[in-house]
């Protein structure tokens, strides 16, 4: 850890002066590293809460080095490594995710640790099949991110090498890309559950960044030309009360069965429309058009209000909602909020309050369950409020999208129950998911001893722990006139008009 961003970000407070409830990071500190007196105080004299993020990361980080290095995710009770097949023979997932979290937080010998390791053992040469949306916003965004951080060329050769493998995706009748891809063979397939062999919202609509960032690097547009025609399918098509499907054939290029959700298979899409334009230096007039007619349909038949006033965004079933909120539609808030300067003039305070609301009720999921972390789906049904009502659907995985939200909504309007919302949650993880071997999800919230699922997602330290940094730190760290993140909290340029005609005259 340098010793110098230790100094910077960790206050003194006299002794026997903390506030109860900072005991246990007096403890953090203390236990492994000196104690620096920090350059200045913050208002309420504790120790900056940044630093904690980033001694969060120092802990998962030494223990993936420790116990999984080169593999892609740890398992921290076992103590050894784990593999999801989502990323198929391609090895290294946590290393390419938390590369931009290790250079914003300035860790800058665990950075160049995992750099060494990408030039010598990142091998995209493998005979598996892989999902190209997974692979795509941890793998190619990471190293896209990497890259225009560091400015290390390494980076930018590994991104647009896996982007030319990715490209086979796109052979289908109409340009819709398979789910899964042998990167060997160029084969793809969809999920086998997939409503009739359908691609899915969510996967196919969540490349557009990442894709037209590999255009801009390599000169090559065919990357851009990919994404762009999936707009082009999907403005062809008649939206089911304006609302988007998340199945759709990549074969017949017609919606599979009307499920709509602005969770799961849904989220990223509408993301991704809005980051779209922001990316563009807001010049996308139709990814704009897009994101906000998409708000409005939503806005419409999905957005509710329970009884006891928590609003909510429900899921449509051919035409019947389900009163049900996963906790990856917890990004939502973030994204009204991030999108409410873009709306028509007497719109903006409306998304800004939008978001706020969905902030509120994410956090009340956290808040009514035992270990005040939020279980994967909640409901408002059956006289219940945010509540985990199914065995299957109480466990946290370490997921980000409550505390992404709280990151947009503090940014943007500075109001500090955000700060202090995204406190109970490190204390919460600090409690309740950190082990020996470093951080593990959760099987049941509203039991009150842990269940570990011994898994350690490499989206903790690419998303959950980059967020909670972000939030405590000054706005200046990646502000959003200069940076969008990609749904894996890559952050990447916006790409400004005299960009693209520098890119082409280089070409």
């Amino acid at each position: 850890m340098p010793s110098a961003r230790i100094a910077e970000l960790l206050c003194w407070v006299p002794q026997g002066r903390f506030p109860e409830q900072y005991l246990f990071v007096v403890h953090l500190c203390t236990e492994k590293a000196s104690l620096y007196i920090c350059r200045g105080f913050l208002q309420n004299k504790h120790f900056n809460p940044a630093f904690v993020s980033l001694q969060m990361m120092k802990h998962a980080w030494d223990n993936y080095k420790r116990y999984a290095w080169g593999l892609n995710e740890l398992k921290p009770i076992s103590k050894q490594g784990h593999s999801s097949n989502l990323f198929g023979n391609i090895q290294g997932a946590t290393i390419v995710d938390a590369l931009d979290t290790l250079y914003i937080m300035e860790m800058k010998e665990e950075f160049k640790e995992a750099k060494d390791w990408v030039e010598k053992n990142l091998d995209f040469n493998v005979n598996a099949e892989i999902s190209v949306f997974e692979v795509n916003i941890r793998f190619v965004g990471g190293l896209l991110s990497a890259y225009y951080l560091s400015g290390e060329e390494i980076f930018r050769k590994k991104a647009v090498e896996l982007g030319e493998k990715l490209l086979p995706a796109f052979n289908t009748p109409t340009g819709i890309p398979w789910a899964l891809l042998n990167i060997k063979s160029g084969i793809g397939r969809n999920w086998p559950w997939a409503s009739g062999g359908s691609s899915i919202l969510a996967e196919f609509g969540t490349l557009h960044l990442e894709f037209v960032h590999l255009s801009h690097l390599s000169g090559n547009p065919v990357f851009a030309e990919k994404v762009m025609n999936i707009r082009k399918v999907l403005n062809r098509l008649d939206k089911p009360e304006g609302l988007y499907p998340n199945y759709l054939n990549p074969s017949s290029g017609q919606w599979g069965q009307h499920h709509v959700s602005i969770g799961g298979l849904g989220d990223s899409f509408y993301e991704y429309l809005l980051k779209a334009w922001l990316m563009s230096d807001k010049t996308d007039e139709e990814g704009k058009k897009m994101y906000y007619d998409a708000v409005q349909a939503i806005e419409t038949h999905l957005i509710r209000k329970s009884s006891g006033g928590l609003t909510y965004i429900a899921e449509w079933k051919g035409g019947l909602l389900e009163h049900k909120m996963g906790h990856l539609t917890c990004f939502a808030g973030g994204m009204f909020a991030l999108g409410a300067d873009g709306a028509p003039s007497d719109k903006t305070g409306h998304h800004i309050e939008l978001g706020a609301e969905i902030a509120r009720t994410c956090h009340e999921s956290y808040d009514r369950t035992s270990m005040k972390l939020g279980p994967e789906a909640f409901r408002f049904d059956g006289g219940v409020e945010a509540i985990a009502t199914r065995q299957n659907e109480k466990y946290y995985i370490l997921r980000p999208e409550v505390i992404e939200t709280y990151m947009y909504m503090w940014r943007l309007t500075h109001d500090p129950k955000y700060r202090q919302w995204a406190w109970e949650a490190v204390e919460a993880l600090e409690k309740h998911c950190r082990v020996d071997g470093g951080y593990s999800g959760i099987r049941d919230v509203y039991n009150n001893h842990e269940s570990h699922d011994d898994v350690q997602q490499s989206f903790f330290l690419s998303e959950t722990l980059k967020y909670l940094y972000l939030l405590f730190s000054d706005d200046d760290i990646l502000p959003f006139e200069h940076w969008v993140f990609n749904t894996e909290a890559h952050p990447l340029p916006i790409l400004h008009k005299e960009d693209g005609s520098k890119e082409e005259k280089q070409n």
